[in-house]
């Protein structure tokens, strides 16, 4: 199994087109970040933790340097990839409709129930 630090030399490769380096991003390296994201407590830290990693990527596939002051969204643009912070929500409640479709004596079913106290971290 690759590690994102093994795939860094294809996803910086200007010979590797845009769209194959984001369909191995998004492949290998999101899922990895993901990957059992569902489940994950998330903060606001957290969020801002994996953006940070996210756009260093983009910024390392697209050649482009800190300096170059390029707004994240055009890069984004660029590769046609979704803010990961998205991603992360639509996982989540992805996640929530399952739970909802369990059978009441699943016990799953009493977590489905759960209220949240502030909803600006879900």
């Amino acid at each position: 199994m690759l590690s994102a630090r093994q795939l860094v030399p294809l996803l910086t490769n200007k010979d590797v087109s845009l769209i194959m380096r984001r369909r191995l991003y998004s492949s290998c390296v999101r899922s990895s970040m993901l990957h059992g994201s569902e489940t994950w407590p998330v903060r606001k830290e957290n969020v801002v933790a994996l953006q940070r990693a996210e756009m260093r990527m983009i910024r390392w596939m697209c050649c482009v340097k800190l300096k170059d002051t390029l707004p994240s969204k055009e890069l984004r643009e660029r590769l046609g990839i979704d803010d990961i912070a998205l991603v992360l929500q639509q996982n989540r409640l992805r996640w929530y409709g399952h739970l909802l479709q369990k059978e009441d004596d699943n016990w799953m079913n009493p977590h489905a129930t759960v209220t949240v106290d502030n909803p600006q971290l879900v």
